[in-house]
């Protein structure tokens, strides 16, 4: 007799969390918790699990931030989202970095039974692209081994880390792999893109606030330096933060503490940083947009990764990647293979989005395809060599009505209904969808509106 499913239910609120591991229990499931990103963290490091429970809102890191960092470095572990309703909309964009599926609270006991049941049901096979992947980085080039080779190198050490790198090439898995082969594995891996947050707002989330700090400061709030306290802080897009916010980095570093906003009372810090940067800070420094004493601290030990047109032989590994993760996740069927004069063009392509443009061209294609072998006619406009139309309308129908029909559905499953993400898969325009939908007699009710 097989051993049944180990589980594990992360949700801060602790009577959800025993209620909901109580009922799995009772259903023969070996069941596992904890409380929040940390805890999850730090059983995922030493236990094998074969789904993740995993509630939207937790203090700290968010079950989204969660999910992207998993899917980012390559596993591919299911996970069921548990959000409440107001978090419906962010619990559909969780489906589109890697979600498995997901519940809104409160949940009913069936309902939950019956998801579990059909995410186990459709979780991957063991031991794919092994040999092929290092921490989801997938590739055999003389530049990906330097990096896995540089990775291992520093790993072991407390050093300060800076990645370069254009958009896409994957720095977030270099910094999650270093992070994982260290010491403090067993701690919490925090992200936070500095581009994405505006100055105040980012300050608080980096050092955390005191209540009364500002406007809206109802209450203390832990910083993600504390949230990050044994393990590793990840600062993507460093070269974007403000030279202000510069200065306070910079006396984390070299002080290991830190200060709420509003407080005069630094706290220690034991956190390791890895920062990462799409720019050139040496130029930025002497140009003065960038503090020269921080780019020193930073760039203790240097990793550059090469993007994608320089590692071109990685392409079928990272196609067949692509693929497989497509075929995993989707309840339809997606094609398992790529014609060769296809894989040429994709081979020739430039690729400026580096890997995530790739998995986004690869996704595209598959719901063009259907269940037939990706062929040329199936990849984007730009891949084909082809120019867009002045509209933003690259749709090309296939041969026949059913075949439309069937690319039209399977785009709309995987853009979870959300017609104007359905529309930029199939390279067409909102318009052209509505009007294609009426014309092949696909019923609004089969769609929503995003």
């Amino acid at each position: 007799m097989s051993a049944p499913p180990v589980l594990l239910v992360v949700d801060d609120d602790e009577v959800f969390r025993r209620s909901t591991a109580e009922l799995l229990r009772d259903e023969g499931y070996r069941v596992h918790t904890a409380a929040d990103a940390a805890g999850a963290s730090e059983f995922l490091g030493r236990e094998t699990v074969d789904l993740v429970l995993l509630d939207m809102r937790m203090p700290g890191v968010s079950g989204l931030q969660v999910v992207e960092v998993l899917r980012t470095r390559g596993s591919d572990i299911p996970i069921l989202m548990i959000s409440g309703y107001g978090d419906v909309k962010t619990a559909v964009e969780s489906l589109h970095v890697g979600a498995d599926d997901f519940l809104t609270k409160p949940v009913d006991p069936a309902e939950l039974s019956r998801r579990v049941a059909d995410v186990l049901e459709r979780r991957p096979g063991p031991g794919r692209l092994e040999s092929a992947t290092s921490h989801g980085m997938v590739g055999t080039s003389r530049a990906l081994s330097e990096v896995v080779g540089q990775i291992r190198q520093v790993a072991s050490t407390e050093a300060t880390v800076l990645v370069t790198g254009e958009t896409g090439t994957g720095k977030e898995l270099v910094a999650r792999a270093i992070h994982e082969l260290s010491e403090r594995a067993g701690g919490p891996f925090v992200p936070v893109n500095c581009a994405a947050l505006a100055e105040g707002l980012l300050e608080s989330e980096l050092f955390g606030h005191v209540r009364g700090a500002f406007t809206g400061a109802t209450r203390d709030k832990e910083g993600l330096f504390s949230a990050a306290d044994g393990g590793t802080l990840f600062l993507d897009e460093v070269g974007d933060m403000s030279l202000r916010l510069q200065q306070r980095l910079l006396r984390v570093l070299q002080e290991r503490e830190a200060a709420p906003v509003g407080s005069t009372r630094a706290r220690p810090v034991n956190v390791r940083v890895v920062a990462a940067t799409h720019r050139d800070l040496a130029t930025e420094a002497r140009e003065g947009r960038f503090r020269e004493d921080l780019y020193y601290r930073l760039d203790v030990f240097h990793i550059h990764v090469a993007p994608l047109r320089e590692r071109t032989g990685d392409i079928p590994l990272l196609v067949r990647h692509a693929l497989d993760r497509l075929a995993d996740r989707s309840r339809g069927r997606v094609p398992r293979s790529m014609s060769p004069a296809a894989m040429r063009r994709l081979r020739a392509y430039e690729w400026p989005g580096n890997v995530r443009e790739l998995f986004s061209a690869v996704q595209s294609a598959a719901i063009r395809a259907g269940e037939r072998e990706i062929g040329v006619e199936h990849l984007p406009p730009a891949i084909r060599g082809e120019p867009e139309s002045e509209g933003g309308d690259r749709y090309r129908a296939p041969s026949s009505s059913a075949d439309e029909r069937t690319a039209i559905l399977a785009a709309l499953e995987s853009a979870e209904g959300v017609r104007s993400r359905a529309a930029e898969l199939l390279g067409m325009s909102r318009t052209t969808l509505w009007r294609r939908m009426r014309d092949l007699g696909i019923e609004e009710d089969e769609e929503k509106e995003g």
